[in-house]
């Protein structure tokens, strides 16, 4: 007796292919990072069981661990484990080093004539690293701010002026995986809520675009990526001072401050699949450019 693989729905075949899309990226990290699949397994069901928990109108309905065992096939002891266990999630700590990063490449007081964050004098009054570091945060010492930067790689200290300079033009600490793994987290989760939310939503939805292009050479990516990164400079300077002067707005007018936000922007380029040259009787197809049709929320 043989079982034939069922064959899906329309709409249960698209969603199966994108959960293939997302999922390949995170099996070879898992593998390369050596995750095995059981560690894996179990973070995917937990998922399961709070997805189907936050689903329920009455989170303290009577037979809730059926209901959920229903909703994600999923045995009943395993939702009873599962439920029982839940870890708590820690809220993660600001990164102040990031903060630094972004005023000082931000705020005009700490850029030149160009808009390039300027080199800075270790210490004084007016744009130095401490005074930078201070309107940030006074509850940690400006020198324990710039022993990070340098230990992360974003700048370099000349001992003999004693001064400060930036040495990139984007927060990507250097060598440090655990921080690149939390900004893999909250990057690609909250990219990837706002692409479902406004699958499963009819109303307001998130701002979630992209374009496409293929058939470009190396020399063309290193021309867009050249954009790329001016456009994405153009976009921090415009929205860090603005949601600075937002947020102390709020808690001078005593708002309810119980939303959060984050604006990202990134670019992925591959070697294309091989494919056969075109022929004589078939023109050479055009550049292929789609958006998503999911639109900005108003």
């Amino acid at each position: 007796m043989s079982l034939e693989p069922r064959e899906l729905d329309p709409q249960h075949q698209a969603l199966s292919d994108a959960l293939s899309a997302v999922l390949r990226p995170l099996a070879r990290l898992a593998v390369a990072q050596g995750l095995p699949f059981a560690a894996v397994e179990e973070l995917l069901k937990r998922s399961f069981v709070q997805a189907a928990r936050d689903a329920q109108s009455d989170p303290a309905a009577q037979r809730m661990i059926s209901r959920i065992s229903t909703a994600t096939g999923i045995h009943r002891r395993e939702v009873t484990r599962l439920c029982e266990s839940a870890p708590q999630a820690a809220p993660r700590p600001r990164s102040l080093a990031a903060e630094v990063f972004a005023r000082w490449t931000t705020a005009r007081e700490y850029r030149d004539r160009r808009g390039a964050p300027r080199v800075l004098p270790r210490q004084g009054q007016g744009a130095s690293f401490e005074t930078l570091a201070q309107s940030v945060t006074r509850n940690v010492h400006p020198r324990s701010l710039l022993d990070e930067l340098l230990r992360l790689g974003l700048a370099t200290h000349d001992a003999q002026r004693d001064t400060v300079t930036l040495q990139r033009d984007a927060f990507v600490p250097r060598g440090d995986t655990m921080r690149m793994l939390g900004f893999l987290g909250d990057n690609a989760g909250d990219h990837l809520s706002a692409a479902v939310h406004n699958v499963l939503t009819d109303g307001q939805r998130h701002f979630e675009q992209a374009v496409f292009a293929d058939e470009l050479s190396g020399e063309s990516l290193q021309q867009i990526r050249a954009v790329v990164r001016t456009q994405w400079q153009s976009l921090i300077e415009a929205t860090v001072p603005l949601l600075e002067k937002m947020i102390e707005d709020d808690r001078v007018a005593d708002r309810a401050r119980d939303q959060r936000l984050r604006i990202g922007l990134y670019s992925f380029n591959e070697t294309m699949p091989a494919v056969a040259p075109p022929t004589a009787d078939a023109p050479v197809r055009d550049v292929r450019r789609t958006r998503r049709k999911s639109k900005d929320s108003t």
